[in-house]
């Protein structure tokens, strides 16, 4: 394998990182997501939305890259209190040191070598030096690799569900919770 590392995300990675977006979902979501979603996805939109994360904030946005290539990405930022909370509304005493990672993708064609594992490892680092204690994503209960990941690094899911309307098809999401201290094992 050619040098892996991870580096903070520019705003020139703006158009690569809205393609992996749109190619990882096209490619692991054909399962979840009606085909009208998938070929909906606008990639101009996409790259504006990142274009605008990666110069306004507030999330940190993070790139994996082997080689010369950007393979993968990572956003995560404080957890608002919505997405933190117990589905009756009310707040964890740790709220205020919550991170919700709210993407991590690889390219298909890049998986499997680490690079997942060194982005949420690097994001997991930041924060906790910043005082956050865990971190919460939500990954769609039918989205076995992610949990298998997630599970892999000590998150798991919660109790807290919710269910977004995917084109008309219900996506059920679990909200996976785990410490910021991170040992992957394999799975």
């Amino acid at each position: 394998m050619a040098d892996a590392e991870v580096r903070d995300a520019v705003p020139s990675d703006a158009a690569e990182i809205a393609r992996i977006q749109l190619t990882t979902w096209r490619t692991a979501y054909t399962e979840l997501l009606p085909a009208e979603v998938l070929d909906g996805l606008d990639s101009a939109a996409a790259e504006q939305e990142w274009q605008q994360a990666l110069t306004g904030g507030p999330a940190t946005v993070l790139v994996a890259t082997e080689g010369s290539w950007v393979v993968g990405f990572c956003a995560a930022g404080p957890a608002p209190e919505p997405e933190v909370a117990a589905a009756n509304g009310s707040l964890p005493p740790d709220a205020d040191a919550v991170v919700l990672v709210s993407a991590l993708l690889v390219e298909p064609r890049w998986g499997r070598r680490g690079h997942g594992g060194r982005l949420l490892g690097e994001m997991a680092q930041r924060f906790a030096g910043t005082g956050a204690a865990r971190g919460i994503a939500w990954v769609p209960e039918a989205d076995t690799a992610s949990m298998a990941f997630f599970r892999s690094a000590g998150w798991a899911p919660d109790g807290t569900v919710r269910t977004l309307d995917a084109g008309g098809r219900p996506l059920r999401e679990l909200r996976l919770s785990g410490p910021l201290e991170l040992q992957f094992k394999n799975s």
